[in-house]
């Protein structure tokens, strides 16, 4: 019987049991809606409030400055569509690796008459604060640069971002979906803005997630409708799913730095290992500025497709890059942006470490993918004229 080993964290995780036990009672007896008057909605409205406190306090936020949505990718919708609604016809400053959730909403909001800068990044997949500050214009209104990378994990200078849009009086928002419970963030000392998490990944349920809004900062609503979230999304909240949301961030923030030093262990063996032995492969992303868990590699001579495929029947699970791209003909916008050409973009696999994970794991899989690049690079065209040419 094969394993089931998971190494696709930056996809998505599995709800601790003790974020499950949080939700239960909110899905059973607790069932109130938190908008009544009547004791059993005030218990529910007091879990709604418990979340937001705890979520809050895990990055130096005010708990009124947290609004529940239901993912990432709605909060990063919510920041890019209200901003432009205040200031149309204005200018927004991204990056070309941020996720898709952000990219086309902005090529959506240049269909509406939004100006946008696209920002390179560097071979590691680094943006630099100073190609943010040049970028910087008098109609300028918002910058939104991506925490940490979904795909190769390179984490970005957030802090020096967040200097230069606050001396330029430019808000300042950061998706920190794969960021938000593994590495440190404090809205304030970072001069964060917004700020977008989501629940499912860090062992949270999956359909919900926050937006950091700073006090003060105009938004508007996002749903109208109730008075919900301060009547600025409408509709009764997930209560069991907020719950389940503010459990898992304060079991991320009590347990970050062990769970990163053990889960950067594993990801730093299993670099080395796989670089020194599978000739011809590369690793994507920064060495030193990365996701505890993140691994990405370049296997030449390979389709990573069918590499995942064969990891599969091994019992591994790993992807190609982004869930929400999966299926896509097209290279990844991430691999190409940092000079990757096509076909060493769709060589490439995402190994994404969590804290279930062993030691035997990581050396099994190692193992695997010995054997299964070896067998796809005795079938490569390419890879049989490579090694004549050599020879």
């Amino acid at each position: 019987m094969k394993p089931m080993i998971y190494l696709d964290h930056a996809a998505t995780t599995g709800v601790r049991p003790e974020v499950l036990e949080e939700m239960l009672p909110y899905l059973q007896e607790e069932y109130g809606n938190p908008s009544s008057v009547y004791d059993l909605a005030g218990r529910s409205r007091k879990a709604v409030e418990e979340a937001r406190q705890r979520i809050a306090g895990g990055i130096g936020a005010k708990p009124e400055e947290i609004y529940f949505t239901g993912g990432g990718s709605e909060s990063d919708n919510w920041v890019l569509k209200g901003i432009a609604s205040l200031h149309p016809h204005c200018h927004i400053i991204t990056t070309r690796i941020e996720h898709h959730a952000v990219l086309h909403a902005c090529e959506w909001l240049e269909q509406q008459g939004m100006r946008l800068t696209y920002l390179p990044v560097n071979e590691q997949g680094m943006v630099s604060a100073e190609q943010v500050r040049k970028a910087i214009r008098p109609d300028t209104v918002l910058i939104s640069v991506m925490f940490a990378n979904n795909e190769i994990g390179t984490i970005q200078p957030i802090r020096e971002i967040g200097r230069i849009a606050r001396r330029a009086h430019v808000l300042f928002h950061t998706d920190a979906v794969q960021a938000f419970g593994h590495v440190p963030i404090d809205v304030n000392e970072m001069n964060i803005d917004l700020m977008s998490a989501s629940a499912h990944k860090l062992s949270g349920p999956k359909g919900v997630g926050m937006l950091y809004i700073k006090a003060g900062i105009e938004l508007p609503p996002l749903i109208h409708g109730g008075g919900q979230e301060r009547h600025m999304r409408a509709g009764t909240e997930n209560v069991p799913g907020i719950a389940g949301f503010g459990k898992a961030a304060q079991l991320a923030f009590s347990t970050m730095r062990e769970r990163s030093e053990k889960i950067s262990g594993l990801r730093d063996y299993l670099i080395r290992q796989v670089l020194a032995l599978v000739p011809y492969t590369r690793l994507n992303g920064s060495r030193g500025r990365r996701l505890p868990g993140n691994a990405n590699f370049s296997f030449q001579f390979i389709e990573g497709e069918s590499l995942l495929v064969l990891l599969d029947t091994r019992g591994i699970c790993a992807s190609a890059g982004s869930a929400c791209s999966t299926g896509s003909p097209e290279p990844s916008h991430v691999l190409t942006a940092i000079g990757l050409p096509k076909e060493l973009a769709h060589a490439s696999v995402r190994l994404t470490i969590g804290e279930e994970n062993t030691k035997e794991e990581i050396d099994y899989t190692i193992q695997q993918i010995m054997e299964l690049v070896s067998r796809l690079r005795e079938v490569s065209d390419e890879y049989d004229a490579f090694t004549r040419q050599q020879g």
